[in-house]
């Protein structure tokens, strides 16, 4: 630690973390004591929920937890109004309650989800205190909201006092993301150029139309160099955690708050960018020597951007960068007119796109005020998902509710707490059935933690001093573990529930048996959270996987059979199936090796190519001028991705036939160039239609149980015909 730079600064940055907890842990808890609040921990456990090394990101869950804190104790005291002669009926609406803060939650992007979390479990420690006496309702509420209020201001006063606060490092990231982006481009270019000599050019196309005939997944063929694989991963990694990073920044900079909108669709072109480049793009067109020189001219541009983003301030005046792209552009156009070939229009075309959208995040990650109108960039809401979270939490509200009630337990009231909130906090997780056993194993181990605290500590603290740190020292692995990922999940819920295992008042006043029943009830409250995710209701990652991939190609679907009149936001589409893909790629990863993994990711990141070639035939199809036999054929082929889903070959085939029948219409000299882009959008669509039917078919191998007869084909291999009846 002490000899790598690296990790030293990252246990000075996390030993900072923990600091600025503990010290807003103490003041919270020093303040609650002095307004005596009924539940004074409260406070410090907020403080604990809130804590992120992020300014921004205290300040947006600290109002997002404030008002989901009002929305729960409403809640609370108008269903205990409502039910307060009728337990098995509170019980069910509480139930239902809780289910659809875990629905928001699923469904809420980053601090916005809080909102949904604190909602749901606020109910539970609302009305749990006050059930034996329901007139109580109301202190409660109003005792709860002032130990939140208190641990939230607090929090946002010592982050706001004691971190730094860098956006210009957020706007630098993003910068140097960029030219990773730019390398990553060059790194495929580079090696296409090299491919100058006919000679080549024959080997290369020998090679793609063998390939074309084979059916089977050949690494020679589909596949891209694993360097440019690593290339990739990182990447899409580094963008991922890049957009928390420019929200939590923007709720605490006014400036980057007026740049946010740009900047998160600066980002999304970026991520386009890079998932442009994948094993189905590579051969969208036949290797020449034509070809062979745009991609020696992109490489040369991405070179000179790659120089010229070296200097210092670069980013302050862009326009050499931006003057490089056109000049670039020019070049392809001129290019275009002297070899209008398809084979060569497919490399121009596909080129010219990713030089634009270069050009085009440049200025949006770099322009403090572009002149572009922004607009909003939705968020894919994944039903199954929120419906099984909400699914849940109802149940396992419901369960314990009726544990407490049936058995008379008087630890109920903590059983349902420690559900309930286990279960909004995990709603919020990429996979609530994955990391609910580490948020058990956190609680289970704070157990322990919780004895010895009442056993060692407590008994010798005769002032408040001694009791903050006792606490700072209990609570230490949990913080310190926070910031790594791998134990993020298990070290959180020790924290928090150690917090609120501990029965700290003033004065302390000890019960063993109290104190034993509470520990026992935790280790029951772990198992039944457990027992809901995994058992009872578990996550189907490969049904997951396989709506996501049906998702995405009933979206190209749409794209290609909507009106022709009805303009289409690239970045706006494009941006929404990257955050399939995203989740996409995640499902992926919990599945076995027998799923081919990359295969699929490559499939969906052609899925996105093709719909680039829909948007250039729509745009044909309404802004050129084609012959009317032409554009009737070019309707046709746009209506044939209505069978995309149930026979993608026989959509591959429909766009093979209009690319011919076009090919064939005699046109006037002036519009032979469009009629040439239309064959050649075409014929790239049907080439990625035939080579990925496994992807597009809503019987291919992901879409089949495990145990059915070719669940495990390649994902490039065609799909047998399926039966209406028998399958």
């Amino acid at each position: 630690m002490f000899a790598d730079d690296a990790r030293w600064q990252t246990t000075l940055r996390t030993a900072a973390y923990t600091a600025r907890v503990f010290l807003a842990v103490g003041i919270a808890l020093f303040l609650a004591f002095t307004f005596q609040l009924q539940s004074p921990m409260s406070a410090a456990t907020t403080v604990l929920i809130v804590a992120n090394p992020t300014v921004g990101a205290i300040v947006s869950k600290s109002v997002w937890r404030v008002i989901g804190t009002l929305l729960g104790a409403g809640i609370s005291v108008a269903v205990m109004a409502a039910f307060v002669q009728s337990p098995v009926l509170y019980f069910a609406a509480l139930s239902v309650f809780i289910g659809l803060s875990c629905m928001m939650a699923t469904f809420l992007r980053l601090f916005r989800a809080y909102a949904a979390v604190l909602t749901g479990y606020t109910i539970v420690i609302v009305s749990s205190p006050a059930f034996a006496n329901p007139d109580s309702i109301f202190l409660a509420a109003m005792g709860r909201l002032s130990a939140v209020t208190t641990g939230v201001v607090v929090s946002a006063f010592v982050f706001m006092l004691t971190t730094p606060r860098a956006p210009a490092k957020i706007l630098a990231t993003l910068h140097d993301a960029f030219r990773e982006t730019v390398r990553h481009a060059l790194s495929f270019h580079d090696a296409e150029s090299s491919r100058a000599s006919p000679a080549q050019a024959a080997d290369v196309m020998d090679e793609q139309v063998t390939g074309l005939e084979n059916t089977s997944s050949t690494p020679a063929f589909r596949g891209l160099p694993q360097p440019l694989y690593d290339s990739r991963g990182r990447l899409l990694a580094r963008m991922t955690g890049l957009g928390p990073a420019i929200e939590y920044a923007a709720a605490d900079d006014r400036d980057m708050q007026a740049r946010v909108t740009h900047l998160r669709i600066g980002l999304s072109r970026l991520t386009g960018l890079i998932v442009t480049y994948h094993p189905y793009w590579l051969n969208l067109s036949l290797a020449n020597g034509a070809s062979c020189q745009v991609h020696r001219d992109v490489a040369e541009t991405l070179r000179t951007i790659l120089t010229l983003t070296e200097q210092d301030g670069w980013e302050e005046n862009p326009k050499a960068v931006s003057d490089t792209i056109h000049v670039t552009l020019r070049k392809l156009d001129a290019l275009e007119r002297e070899n209008p070939a398809p084979s060569v229009l497919a490399s121009l075309d596909n080129t010219r796109d990713v030089l634009i959208q270069l050009d085009l995040a440049l200025k949006d990650i770099t322009t403090l005020r572009p002149a572009r109108v922004p607009f909003k960039l939705n968020t894919y809401l994944e039903w199954p998902m929120a419906m099984r979270n909400g699914a849940r939490g109802m149940f396992i509200a419901l369960l314990a509710g009726m544990l407490w009630y049936i058995f008379h337990w008087s630890a109920g009231p903590m059983l349902m707490l420690y559900v309930v909130a286990a279960s909004s906090l995990l709603s919020t997780t990429p996979s609530a059935a994955k990391t609910s056993p580490l948020m058990a194993v956190g609680t289970a181990l704070a157990i322990p933690a919780s004895f010895l605290c009442h056993v060692i500590g407590l008994p010798r603290i005769d002032g408040y001093p001694l009791l903050w740190l006792t606490l700072c020292v209990f609570l230490l692995p949990g913080v310190w573990l926070q910031l790594h990922p791998r134990y993020s999940i298990g070290a959180f819920g020790y924290a928090v529930f150690f917090t609120m295992m501990l029965s700290v008042t003033n004065p302390i006043v000890y019960d063993d048996l109290t104190l034993t029943n509470n520990w026992a009830t935790m280790v029951v409250a772990c198992i039944l959270l457990v027992l809901v995710f995994r058992v009872i209701l578990p996550a189907d990652h490969r049904l997951d996987a396989a709506r996501l991939v049906s998702s995405l190609t009933r979206s190209v679907q749409r794209l290609a059979t909507s009106r022709h009149n009805k303009p289409v936001l690239w970045v706006a589409w494009e941006g929404l199936q990257l955050q399939k893909i995203s989740r996409l790629i995640m499902r992926l990863s919990f599945l076995g090796e027998t799923v081919d993994r990359t295969g699929y990711t490559d499939a969906a990141f052609a899925a996105l190519s093709l719909g680039r070639l829909i948007v250039r035939l729509r745009w044909n199809a309404g802004r050129t001028t084609l012959a009317p036999q032409a554009h009737a054929a070019l309707l046709d082929a746009l209506a044939s991705f209505k069978t995309l889903h149930e026979a993608p070959d026989l959509t591959a085939a429909r766009l093979l036939q209009a690319a011919q029948s076009i090919s064939s219409t005699p046109h006037p000299q002036s519009s032979c160039l469009p009629r040439e882009r239309v064959v050649s959008c075409l014929e790239q669509a049907a080439y990625i239609v035939s080579s990925v039917p496994g992807f597009f078919h809503r019987y291919g191998p992901l879409q089949l149980s495990p145990d059915i007869r070719g669940a495990h084909a390649a994902v490039t291999e065609p799909v047998p015909h399926h039966h209406a009846v028998f399958g």
